[in-house]
């Protein structure tokens, strides 16, 4: 679940562990962006996002929304769990900083600066050099495809990132759909590759393991792929297939 396509990683990351799964993404893009509303608004609509997934019986709810994730994830876990396990999404801010600095976290300008990233940091960063970034208008700009905002919200996110940082965090889960063009807009000619710290990867195994089932990649792609846009049921919207995860999870198995 997510407020749009910023879902999109998390699922595909499953996909990739276990092509037979059978996976529901539950969004609300007509409300998105999250990260301005209050945690009270965020957290309603949360709950109606993650209710309309949890209809459908699954074994796990993956919050693959920062913001979610920040405001929510209390609330979800008091209304759906021990029945529904919930997964929630951390910026990877733990392995990031353990690979030295110096550290970017790109991130929304609601969670830049909050209380809740500068504990993560804190807990995790030690002594390592850790810029925060924010990101106005990148989330929304992949939400909808808008190539020419993606560009310019990724211009000026690189420009307030020190030269030299070692990694970069991706602290929205829209983020991951274009890492390469953050990647190459990061980049300083003669400096080793930017590392990149997504959070899909790691929230996906966490998935299968709260279930108790294994990764089996090369089992076969037979999983259905289910929408739910606004709690009814729907395709990916036409942007989301701009992205390689989109493409993938459409092309993997058809839509129920």
């Amino acid at each position: 679940m997510d407020s749009g396509i910023g879902l999109l990683a998390a699922a595909a990351a499953v996909r990739r562990l276990r092509p037979d799964a059978d996976l529901v993404v539950s969004s609300d893009p007509g409300s998105m962006p999250w990260g301005p509303r209050t945690p009270e608004d965020v957290t309603a609509r949360a709950l109606a996002v993650a209710r309309a997934a949890a209809a459908h019986r699954p074994d796990a709810l993956i919050v693959a929304c920062n913001t979610a994730s920040v405001h929510a994830l209390p609330a979800l876990r008091a209304a759906l769990e021990p029945a529904l396990p919930v997964i929630g999404t951390v910026p990877a801010i733990k392995p990031a900083a353990a690979g030295g600095g110096p550290v970017a976290i790109w991130a929304t300008p609601a969670t830049t600066g909050s209380p809740y990233q500068r504990g993560l940091i804190a807990e995790f960063a030690g002594s390592v050099e850790v810029t925060e970034v924010p990101c106005p208008g990148l989330a929304d700009a992949i939400e909808h495809g808008d190539e020419a905002g993606i560009d310019r919200a990724v211009a000026a996110a690189a420009a307030l990132t020190p030269p030299g940082v070692r990694a970069v965090v991706l602290g929205c889960t829209h983020y991951e759909l274009v890492a390469g063009r953050i990647r190459a807009a990061v980049q300083q000619p003669g400096l080793p590759p930017l590392v990149l710290h997504g959070s899909a990867g790691a929230v996906a195994a966490q998935a299968l393991r709260r279930i108790g089932a294994e990764a089996a990649p090369t089992a076969e792609p037979s999983g259905t792929f289910t929408v739910l846009l606004a709690g009814r049921p729907g395709t990916l919207p036409e942007p989301a297939l701009a992205y390689a995860e989109g493409r993938a999870l459409q092309a993997a198995a058809p839509a129920r």
